[in-house]
């Protein structure tokens, strides 16, 4: 991969944030460069994202983010664009022009009723995990932080009991809040996600792990007492199963402070 010239990309972002307007036309300048940032001596195949059938260009993550610097405001300003956009770069079925569509998602007014429709139909297309966590991150960014109140009340919605289909992507959307330090509203977000951590269905065990990670690293001390109450309140003898077996890769005051309700029961007690 030719090394990057800092002054060159700002240029080439800049120049590329000048099509905004003219998807055709910015897709092409796009793939112009991507490509001129390819590593050829990986590329001698078609490039495959990890875990993922689209092509990747495997472009240096900074190309990306010099990109989204230039086009945020664009994006901000006129949304009917920024979607019609958004549409285009999705649909080019490529790893960078769906997290570029993700990030224009993420930048318009979380006002606009269209942003919840493209998001729902986009993570039905997506079979990869780490590109629908990348999805339910940046194209929720603005309603994060702007409309914490419409956030929750979908991640309500995603977590309905009877909903359990859609119970991952409310799990990875709660992931994303607490790892933003600007969000701050962690009890209702919590008492959104009581019904789903308790029953702790074995195929979430990696999202239940992942944001219990999370929350400890935002706040130790509301992690144990929520773990806590979880496992209390559970009826479903798997919920310390699933605990348990994700337990091992929680730090030590994590596992000490949850230990007594995950431990396995004798016999006699079952």
């Amino acid at each position: 991969m030719p090394a990057i010239d800092l002054t060159r990309l700002r240029k080439q972002a800049s120049r590329l944030a000048d099509f905004f307007f003219v998807p055709d036309e910015f897709i092409r300048h796009l793939k112009e460069i991507l490509d001129s940032y390819v590593d050829r001596s990986i590329r001698q195949q078609p490039a495959i994202a990890p875990s993922e059938s689209l092509p990747s260009y495997r472009t240096p993550n900074m190309i990306l983010k010099q990109i989204e610097q230039e086009i945020r405001r664009s994006a901000n300003e006129f949304p009917d664009a920024a979607l019609e956009l958004a549409d285009r770069l999705w649909d080019e079925d490529h790893l960078e022009t769906r997290l570029l569509a993700a990030f224009l998602l993420g930048s318009i007014p979380p006002k606009e009723e269209r942003l919840l429709a493209r998001l729902t139909a986009w993570i039905k297309q997506i079979h990869d995990p780490s590109l629908r966590a990348e999805l339910l991150d940046s194209g929720l960014t603005r309603m994060r932080k702007e409309a914490p109140d419409q956030f929750l009340q979908l991640i309500a919605e995603w977590l309905q009991p009877e909903r359990t289909r859609l119970w991952s992507n409310g799990l990875q959307a709660a992931i994303s809040a607490i790892a933003d330090p600007l969000f701050v509203n962690h009890p209702p977000l919590l008492k959104a996600l009581e019904p789903v951590m308790e029953a702790a269905p074995a195929k979430l065990q990696e999202e239940i792990k992942e944001f219990a990670l999370t929350l400890y690293k935002a706040s130790p001390t509301e992690t144990i007492y929520f773990l806590r109450q979880v496992l209390i309140d559970s009826h479903d003898p798997m919920t310390a199963v699933t605990f348990r077996r994700i337990s091992p890769a929680f730090p030590k005051k994590l596992k000490e402070g949850i230990q007594e309700f995950i431990r396995p029961k004798p016999l006699s007690e079952s």
